[in-house]
């Protein structure tokens, strides 16, 4: 399905994305782990088409959507839906028509001036909005969300684009460990249910475990290990984030469990 060849993104003399490689012969959930800098949102973007690669390949489905432009680009956004760190909602708009806009890809520009939504839209939000345990939410603003509720808003806004892949940037690097496994197990979820590949980046190695088919790790903007969740070891952790053996897990998680039996 998608095929990662030589992705590299520069910044002046710096590679953000050192020569990406990698191969996803069907859908799984992919964590992406590293230390900050290390190149992970950069990727993501470049995926979404939110950042343009400076060379290399990137196929999904066999097209190459790195070399896509105008409505195509458009089109691929709307196939690859973006959940951020800190939500990107509207704060002061009501919780179904943030959903809503997961559609604007898809409507014509006078409807999208005048918000107007056809029944069917408002109907499948709300359903969304259900599925993910909030729809008792949908009238409400933004704003007066909790921080879980809020990312459970963004995640709700991206399925009614109906994408073939979900990309979450840091999804709950900003929510408390029981915000923070509400939001892992509905895209878990979602991954599970619908067959859609889910790609997140995450800060911390028990999250990449628990939820995720298979892990990638990057330091300095190279893919340094790609494999299993029982082959992420500390000894292998240690050298995605450039540790010493000082480096403890337990610092880093956002379990509501303490972490233990981590293998050596």
């Amino acid at each position: 399905m998608l095929s990662v060849e030589n992705v590299t993104k520069t910044f002046g003399q710096n590679n953000a994305v050192d020569s990406a490689t990698f191969t996803v012969e069907r859908p799984a959930m992919i964590g992406i782990i590293g230390r900050s800098g290390a190149g992970k949102s950069t990727f993501l973007r470049m995926m979404n088409r939110l950042t343009d690669a400076t060379s290399g390949v990137l196929k999904f489905d066999g097209r190459d959507i790195l070399q896509l432009k105008g409505a195509a680009k458009r089109a691929w956004q709307s196939d690859c839906a973006m959940i951020f760190q800190q939500f990107n909602l509207v704060p002061r708009m009501d919780v179904v028509s943030n959903v809503l806009h997961g559609t604007l890809n898809k409507r014509s520009t006078v409807a999208t001036m005048f918000n107007l939504f056809p029944q069917s839209d408002i109907h499948m939000a709300i359903e969304i909005l259900d599925r993910l345990g909030i729809a008792e939410q949908a009238p409400k603003r933004a704003e007066a969300l909790s921080g879980g509720q809020q990312q459970r808003v963004a995640i709700a806004r991206a399925l009614m684009q109906d994408p073939k892949i979900i990309l979450a940037d840091e999804p709950i690097a900003s929510l408390d460990p029981m915000n923070a496994q509400v939001v892992m197990d509905a895209l878990r979820r979602i991954h599970e249910e619908d067959g859609r590949m889910v790609i997140a980046n995450l800060h911390t190695l028990d999250t990449a475990r628990r939820y995720c088919d298979r892990v990638i790790g990057m330091r300095d903007g190279r893919i340094v290990f790609d494999g299993t969740p029982d082959q992420l070891t500390t000894g292998a952790a240690r050298d995605i984030y450039g540790a010493d053996a000082s480096f403890s897990e337990a610092a880093t998680s956002t379990s509501i469990d303490a972490l233990e039996g981590v293998p050596a």
